[in-house]
């Protein structure tokens, strides 16, 4: 009889283990490492629709950058980004093609509509961009974690059933 008990407890325990395994819809794990260490800055299981909000300084025009993500079955996809002059009026809004090219000649814009998505994005760090990453309520500062020339790894992946709970609350 006291054999039965230990059977469903580790029956229980098996079950549960692989359970924790599977993927779950509707949630996205996103994990920002140091790109040359591999250290864990920050993980956290975002909704699927919640946005990824990245911050930056472009150096060499001197405008304000800011690209919003929203997690979507295991990826960021890129929806928008503004390039502003922090002295400047509104940026105009331009067509999502034109935003390759805005990226690389300077001026003011934004764009939104842009649906790129990506599962791993390696940043590196400069001097003067001062980037910084928002995580629903925490803010990542990539320079103060890696400091000038280290590199940051941006991963999303579906999230599994252990990190929903472990990770949710957890920013």
């Amino acid at each position: 009889m006291q054999g039965k008990p230990l059977f469903l407890l580790l029956f229980f325990l098996l079950g549960a283990a692989l359970l924790s395994q599977v993927n779950v819809p509707g949630y996205t794990r996103v994990r920002i490492q140091d790109g040359g260490t591999g250290r864990k800055i920050l993980s956290s299981v975002v909704r699927d629709g919640e946005e990824v909000v990245m911050t930056w300084k472009n150096s060499l025009f001197g405008l304000q950058v800011t690209e919003v993500f929203q997690a979507q079955s295991g990826m960021l996809v890129l929806a928008s980004v503004t390039f502003a002059d922090p002295q400047g009026p509104a940026p105009p809004v331009v067509h999502p093609s034109d935003v390759d090219d805005l990226y690389h000649t300077g001026g003011a814009f934004t764009a939104g509509g842009l649906n790129r998505p990506f599962r791993r994005i390696l940043y590196r760090v400069g001097e003067i961009g001062e980037p910084k990453m928002r995580v629903r309520s925490r803010v990542v500062d990539f320079k103060q974690e890696v400091g000038f020339g280290g590199r940051v790894m941006l991963t999303a992946a579906e999230a599994k059933a252990f990190e929903i709970v472990l990770e949710s609350g957890n920013p």
